[in-house]
């Protein structure tokens, strides 16, 4: 049921980080973009810049779904710098 509920989410997440990004991109990416970006945004803003609340990124609610579109964001801004995405 885990696999499920992130396959869920991360579409979610992956779905907003397009919206905010302006990328154009399908239900597998959006899906990949959101589970990568949302691990992203847990490292980055929770183990790194230690924002506790980051440790939520991926979770359905609000904070959760917050630092996962600023990792998923993110990480579309890296793979385009990269010439990798859109």
């Amino acid at each position: 049921m885990g696999w499920i509920a992130a396959i869920i989410v991360g579409a979610i997440i992956g779905w907003l980080a397009s919206i905010v990004m302006k990328s154009e991109g399908g239900l597998c990416k959006n899906i990949i973009v959101g589970i990568v970006g949302s691990s992203l945004g847990r490292w980055l803003f929770g183990d790194v810049l230690g924002i506790g609340s980051a440790y939520k990124a991926g979770d359905f609610n609000i904070v959760g779904i917050f630092f996962g579109v600023l990792g998923a964001a993110l990480l579309i801004f890296i793979l385009r710098k990269l010439n990798i995405f859109d």
